[in-house]
This record gives structure tokens, C-alpha cells and sequence, in this order.
């Protein structure tokens, strides 16, 4: 960390660079106690709003921001706090469904940068970048006011720089095998790390699980005497059709069946995810008649969840998707199965170096005609030669190529898609995934910027 990184910043530049001298996300030293003192100094803002915390391994920030929009769709002013960013730092922080602007961004630093040096002086260890910029959501929440604050974990649950809040409702989506470095190598392990959100009193609204999972999830909420809302038994998707530009969806919430919403979000897993939000923000609402048809219906139609099954270009088509993991890979393939028909359709992975990339391409192979290797820009990159030994051992030689670049990459996928398919219905494209940073820079690349 260096000296810039306690001073106020004039622009959005100075902020980031403040922000990124400090402890990486990568780097972790499991206790709450330098948030605590943090949010303390800063007048416990996370005190000041009602909460949703959400954890799991895939489908957090689409869930997320679909439990915002359906909030704001009933008149509530909302904050949201996601992770990791696909393209700006900013967007970790949504104040009414909208990233902070760089002039707010620099504000909500500099708002906090006078105490960051003070807990650092008193701690052990400094603050970490992602605490810092925990404590200055949290103070923006506070500042705008929001009335509830929707939250995303950045790993795990009970160590998470996020569990300072105490939500009334806490949401897991489906737990797989993920930063096992961190958090175990079993889903019932990382489910234990992840079970820490939930709080007394509090309702869990969780997505369907193995056995395992469930079982540590239940004794959690047993042990603090939480509600609990299972999908599959107290809520859940009852139909779903995939439709030009997304799907139908028919939804049986906690206090109400919704029925042929349009989702304009690709693959049963959104679906799930749609689900969640809704049990979610029944659950917070509380009561028991359905929220509004008009309402839900309205805030379903508005439903976006960037660099997520996201076509950016046409001629040929590409698609973005941050699939990291096996487990995000498997709803990423089935879901282009369920909503299109490309062929030849021509993978760019680029995947960081501590993620199960042999797990993620096997999924992908039997979907993928071609497969370009690559890395993002990131020193966290797995090396492209790395990548490409186990694309040829599990694609062959014949079907991996490796371009380092990532935007020269793209360029070779585009050819090999527009060549020919066995299908003259079809079409050829390219899929984008492997990591969020991947995914990002592309996103950049392509013009997708919002």
C-alpha cells in the first residue's frame, strides 16, 4: 500500500489507483475486525437500511439486480453492492439501479479516506481493497438514503468484508465447488463458510442444492432460528419457454403464482434466478397477498444482467458470458442449447490461473466446433500456453487455436464462425467466457459499454 492510498483523490484515476494499493481480493485474512472498526468510525452506516444478502457460487449479481429492480418497482429507494466489476470499478456501487458516476465514485473515497489510515494504524493488518470499498458502499447507502441495500458477497460468507450487516433476509443460490483455496474442496465445506450470513431471525431463501448443501444450510438456520423458503417447496419455477429475446416464465413465489412473465434473459438458471429474486423480495416485503401483477410484470420486462449470455454483435453474433467455473459453464451450455442454434459456434477462453480450467472446458467441448485460447490482461491470467495444453488434451490439436491477444482472438473466431455449418438454418457465432475480467475487456472491445 502507498501513501495515496489515505489521501483524497481529485479524479476517478487518483481513486482507483488509492483503492488498488491496497491488500488485493485475492489476499485474505479471515476476520471481520478491520470492517467493523472501519464501519464504526464511519458512524455504522450499515446500520441506517434494511438489507438482502446474497451468497452461492453462480448467479449472485443477476440475482442481484433483478431483486433491485423488482424493489425499485415497488417505490423503494435501493443501494447494491456487487462483485467482481465487468468493466468500471463504479459499478460495484448502484444507488437506484444507476453505478455511481466518477464524481460520486470520488466522493464516496474520499468520504471514507480519512479513516482508512486510522484503522490501518490500529489493526494488525491494513484494510484491504475490497473492505474499503465495502465501507464506501455502505456510507453512500447511508448518505443517499436508501431504504434497503442489496448485497453481494465477495467470497464465502462469514468472513466476507460484507457480513458486517445484519439482513433480514439472506439468499443463497446454488453452491458448487469454487475458490477452494479459500473457502474448502467440498460443497458441504464451502457451504458452512457461506451459511455465516445467515442471522437470527432472519429468512434464507435458498436455491435448490445437493443433499449435503441443504443439510448444512437447514442446521444453520436452525441454529439461529432462521425462516426458511426452499426452492422446489416453497417457491419455485413452475414453466418457463424460451421466446425471441429471452423467455416465459410462470412463477409459484411465497405469496402468489405469476404467470408468462417475460424474462429477456437466456437459460433456465436465469430462471432460477428470477425465482429467487421474487421469493426474496416477498420475503422482505412481508404480508401475505401477491405483489403486484402489474409490478412484477413490469420489472421483469426491464430485467438486464450484463456480460451474461449478452449479444453485443451480429454478423456473426458474439456473445459475452462470465462463466468462470464447471458448474456456470454447465448452465452457460445448456442454455445455448435451450435459446439458439449456431453453428458453427467457435469459443474465446480466457480464464485466470487459480480456476478449474479443465473443468470448464470439458463442459464446454462437446458444445464448442472450435476453441481459441487466450488471457485477459490481468497478472492473474492463467498463461496462454498453459490454457492451450489443456484445450489440446481435452479439444485435440485440430480444434484449439491459441492467440494471446485478446482482441486479436476475437478477430480469428470471427472468421472461423463465418464459415460454413452443416445446418443452412444456422448460423455461426462466437461465446466469450472463461472469466469476468475476459469478459470485460471484451466488453470494452466490442463497443458494449454502458
Amino acid at each position: 500500500m502507498n501513501d495515496a492510498a489515505a489521501r483524497p483523490a481529485e479524479t476517478f484515476a487518483e481513486a482507483e489507483d488509492a483503492l488498488l494499493s491496497r491488500w488485493p481480493e485475492t489476499r485474505l485474512e479471515p476476520s471481520l475486525d478491520r470492517i467493523e472498526a472501519f464501519v464504526e468510525l464511519l458512524g455504522d452506516p450499515h446500520r441506517a437500511f434494511g438489507s438482502i444478502h446474497l451468497t452461492g457460487t453462480n448467479g449472485k449479481t443477476s440475482t442481484s439486480r433483478m431483486i433491485d429492480g423488482l424493489l425499485r418497482s415497488l417505490d423503494l429507494r435501493t443501494g447494491r453492492f456487487t462483485s467482481p466489476h465487468v468493466q468500471r470499478m463504479s459499478e460495484r456501487i448502484s444507488i437506484d439501479g444507476e453505478q455511481l458516476s466518477d464524481e460520486a465514485f470520488v466522493q464516496a473515497f474520499n468520504d471514507v479516506a480519512p479513516y482508512t489510515h486510522l484503522v490501518d494504524a490500529d489493526q494488525p493488518h491494513p484494510l484491504s481493497f475490497f473492505e474499503t470499498v465495502v465501507g464506501m458502499a455502505y456510507a453512500a447507502f447511508a448518505d443517499a438514503p436508501v431504504e434497503v441495500a442489496v448485497v453481494e458477497v465477495g467470497m464465502g460468507g462469514s468472513w466476507d468484508a460484507t457480513n458486517v450487516i445484519d439482513a433480514g433476509v439472506a439468499v443463497i443460490t446454488p453452491i458448487a465447488v469454487d475458490h477452494v483455496q479459500y473457502l474448502g474442496p467440498t460443497p458441504e465445506a464451502i457451504a458452512r463458510e457461506k451459511a455465516g450470513i445467515i442471522k437470527a431471525g432472519a429468512t434464507a431463501v435458498i436455491a435448490q442444492q445437493s443433499p449435503e448443501v441443504t443439510a448444512v444450510l437447514l442446521e444453520r438456520a436452525a441454529e439461529v432460528g432462521a425462516t426458511v423458503a426452499r426452492e422446489g417447496l416453497e417457491f419455485g419455477v413452475v414453466d418457463r419457454v424460451p421466446a425471441v429475446g429471452g423467455q416465459a416464465v410462470t412463477l409459484q413465489g411465497l405469496r402468489g403464482r405469476y404467470d408468462e412473465l417475460f424474462l429477456p434473459l437466456y437459460g433456465a438458471h436465469q430462471a432460477q434466478n428470477a425465482v429467487l429474486a421474487l421469493a426474496a423480495v416477498e420475503a422482505f416485503v412481508g404480508g401475505t397477498e401477491p405483489l403486484g401483477d402489474d409490478v412484477v410484470r413490469g420489472a421483469f420486462a426491464e430485467f438486464t444482467s450484463p456480460g451474461r449470455l449478452e449479444v453485443v454483435r451480429r454478423s456473426p453474433t458474439i456473445v459475452l458470458d462470465a462463466a468462470h467455473n464447471p458448474a456456470g459453464a454447465e448452465a452457460t451450455a445448456a442454455a445455448l442449447e435451450d435459446s439458439f442454434r449456431f453453428d458453427p459456434l467457435v469459443g474465446v477462453i480466457g480464464v485466470m490461473g487459480d480456476k478449474d480450467a479443465d473443468g470448464l472446458l470439458a463442459v464446454f467441448e462437446p458444445h464448442l466446433s472450435h476453441v481459441v485460447v487466450t488471457q485477459n490482461s490481468t497478472a492473474r491470467a492463467m498463461p496462454v500456453d498453459r490454457l492451450a495444453a489443456a484445450a489440446e488434451e481435452i479439444f485435440g490439436e485440430d480444434r484449439v487455436t491459441v492467440v494471446p491477444r485478446l482482441a486479436d482472438a476475437i478477430d480469428v473466431a470471427a472468421g472461423l464462425a463465418e464459415e460454413p455449418g452443416n445446418d443452412s438454418l444456422s448460423s455461426g457465432a462466437v461465446l466469450v467466457t472463461g472469466s469476468v475480467v475476459t469478459v470485460g475487456e471484451a466488453r470494452v472491445l466490442l463497443g458494449g459499454v454502458k
